[in-house]
């Protein structure tokens, strides 16, 4: 029996080349990676989370309080959708289904969808979701509470993916600046991450995965699986860990 891995994420690791998936479809990366350790995975995921939405999750959620007790590793999985542009700021966003009554809404929701790509290109891709110091802030807090509740339990993460999204213009000048603290903070707090853009930059960048232009086709999600599952070998059987 291989190791059960809880994975945190946004919806890079539930959504397909056609759009989103049930969590047990076997072809997404995290049941991939699982796979190939002869083990399982707990996705716990929502479209559009950043590093503070798994922080909420963390101290929010009693699933995952549950969970945290029997798993053999967690994988943070997130920070990509952190580095995007966002023209309005995320509670102005994210708000936008409360509004009422409903023709209201879809008008709103409608405009903003036409100015969001071209405000960000305007504002060259500026403010981001999340800036990438409150990125860092919230994984490190979010690790060290980990710590404190299973000392030795194994915490993996990755780097922001790319994009070609027409949605946001095309636009990700947030990323580099981004990939390059969490890889710092990643050497700092002994959490090993994935390079997505190594794993699967050509298979976005080149068109192969969904057609709208951020998320993968199963080619990426199976590179994405099969890489975390290299980076995750050293993870001990059940058991062994906390």
């Amino acid at each position: 029996m291989g190791p059960r891995l809880l994975v945190f994420g946004d919806s890079l690791s539930f959504h397909g080349p056609e759009g989103p998936c049930a969590a047990d479809e076997p072809r997404l990366w995290p049941n991939v990676a699982a796979a190939s350790l002869g083990g399982t995975a707990d996705l716990v995921a929502g479209i559009g989370w950043n590093a503070r939405d798994v922080w909420w999750s963390l101290t929010g959620d009693p699933r995952v309080w549950a969970d945290l007790h029997h798993v053999d590793a967690v994988v943070l999985a997130i920070g990509s959708m952190d580095t995007l542009p966002s023209p309005l700021p995320t509670y102005l966003r994210t708000g936008l289904r409360y509004l009422r009554p409903d023709p209201v809404r879809r008008v709103v929701r409608k405009a903003y969808l036409a100015a969001q790509p071209r405000l960000a290109v305007a504002l060259r891709g500026r403010p981001a979701v999340l800036p990438a110091k409150l990125t860092v802030q919230y994984l490190d807090t979010a690790v060290g509470a980990l710590r404190v509740l299973r000392p030795e339990l194994p915490i993996f993460g990755w780097l922001p993916s790319v994009h070609r999204a027409a949605a946001y213009g095309g636009v990700h000048t947030a990323r580099p600046a981004a990939a390059a603290a969490m890889a710092a903070w990643g050497a700092r707090a002994g959490v090993p991450l994935l390079d997505l853009e190594a794993v699967v930059g050509e298979h976005v960048l080149g068109g192969e995965g969904n057609p709208d232009g951020m998320h993968w086709g199963w080619k990426g999600h199976a590179a994405v699986g099969n890489a975390m599952s290299v980076l995750l070998a050293p993870v001990p059987a059940p058991g062994h860990v906390g």
